[in-house]
């Protein structure tokens, strides 16, 4: 019998590394949907964005009905909702219809709160860095190994079957059908958490007083922002880079463009376990790596990564500049080497932060993260830019102020209160009324 935290963790990683799959279904078939709706380079951006748009709102409220309801539950019914969305989009025939059921079926982003939660409530405080990390660093890699790097080798340009002659079609139906199946295996076979003590402490903690004044402390705040450039980038890049690498280089093959873009996936995906590794390890040997932040182990990592991020897309676009594709592509490599390293320590300081309300927390983080999945790829695509390659600085440069509140944050005296001081909101009463700041 395999053991309980580890079945659990092999659930939600299984769940996230589909919803990634589906999430960015559409990416590599880019070329294909395009030609059949009629859509421009700039349109194409704004597919991009719609497939994120539902996944910020969808993950906050995600977080405290997971705490609520356990895990089991709330994967089940997103994974089915996903995954009968996904066949309806497979069968479109108006481009409106197409948007809104893949809207729909973005919301297989959610996921990711639904397993960190999960995740949170098996395993010990320790261990979380690496238990994350390899949660969400294997579930990412859906978007490379799976959307960018399988989907068009399964569904070719020139894949036909009995149900389907376009192969983004027959891509969208496979893998909604696949949803609904392993929605219904995680409600079975799931377990919400390690103790019912545990679960009960979870529970209890989803008023929504209680949300609102974990959501505005300093941590949850810091932590949702560095999240934006970070995990929202790494969004705007899986939906981007396809598009780059065809229309900034010339490369029409899209098996080619699509494998380029999976080494940007690969590398967010599957080394974010280092990320979160990396931080037990500073925490549990004291390991002072930026003396500016004395003794706070966790948070000097998770800085380090975020500066190491904004480098990295300042350098995107230098590479871009060469007109050398492959100079771009491993310049991308990097950018995703931040990207994970950064959310794995941002998402060991989550749970490590709020133990017994880590559904809420990732809710608010992950949700708010989004975002950047939906204003990135505005950005890149931008009309007023005379290249496709100076969006990467552009997106560099709105980074800075997150930076700038990181460094405010996690100074010592700061951090040390970063859970219970905030904005907005004072702590609920018993009755869990919320009492606003400043209030009598």
């Amino acid at each position: 019998m395999i053991d309980g935290k580890w079945k659990n963790l092999i659930l939600a990683t299984a769940m996230f590394n589909l919803g990634f799959v589906i999430w960015f279904s559409f990416a590599p078939f880019t070329g294909g949907i395009a030609d059949e709706f009629g859509l421009s380079v700039a349109q194409l951006g704004i597919v991009s964005s719609a497939a994120v748009i539902a996944v910020p709102a969808g993950r906050i409220l995600i977080g405290p009905l997971t705490d609520q309801y356990g895990a089991p539950t709330t994967a089940g019914v997103t994974l089915v909702v996903v995954g009968v969305f996904s066949i309806i989009s497979a069968f479109a025939t108006t481009y409106e219809v197409f948007t809104a059921s893949r809207i729909v079926a973005s919301l297989a982003g959610i996921t990711f709160v639904i397993g960190i939660q999960h995740v949170a409530e098996w395993f010990e405080e320790e261990n979380l860095g690496l238990a994350e990390g390899i949660f969400a660093g294997v579930g990412n890699a859906g978007a490379g190994l799976g959307a960018y790097f399988t989907l068009p080798r399964i569904f070719g340009e020139n894949y036909a079957d009995p149900l389907f002659a376009s192969n983004w079609r027959a891509a969208f139906f496979y893998t909604g059908v696949l949803a609904i199946v392993l929605g219904v295996i995680y409600y079975v076979l799931g377990d919400a958490a390690k103790t019912e003590a545990k679960r009960q402490a979870t529970k209890e903690s989803t008023s929504v007083g209680q949300w609102l004044y974990i959501s505005t402390r300093y941590g949850a705040v810091v932590l949702s922002v560095a999240y934006i450039m970070t995990f929202g980038l790494e969004l705007a890049m899986n939906g981007w880079l396809g598009t780059y690498y065809r229309e900034a280089f010339g490369q029409g093959d899209i098996v080619i463009a699509a494998t380029f873009a999976a080494t940007f996936s690969i590398a967010a995906g599957l080394l974010r376990p280092i990320g979160g590794y990396v931080s037990d390890v500073v925490a549990r040997n004291e390991i002072e790596l930026l003396p500016w932040f004395e003794g706070r182990y966790r948070e000097q990592w998770t800085f380090a990564t975020l500066v190491f991020v904004m480098l990295s897309m300042f350098g995107m676009t230098a590479a871009g500049l060469t007109g050398n594709i492959y100079v771009a592509v491993v310049a991308g490599f990097f950018v995703g080497l931040g990207c994970a390293f950064s959310e794995g320590a941002i998402f060991a300081q989550v749970p490590a932060m709020f133990p017994d309300s880590s559904g809420s927390v990732a809710g608010v983080v992950g949700g708010i993260g989004a975002i950047g999945g939906s204003t990135y790829p505005l950005i890149f695509s931008a009309t007023f830019l005379p290249n496709l390659h100076l969006g990467y600085a552009v997106v560099a440069l709105t980074m800075v102020p997150i930076l700038v509140l990181s460094a405010w944050v996690f100074q010592p005296h700061i951090a040390e209160q970063a859970t219970t001081g905030g904005w907005l909101v004072d702590e609920p009463d018993a009755d869990g009324t919320v009492v606003m700041s400043g209030d009598d």
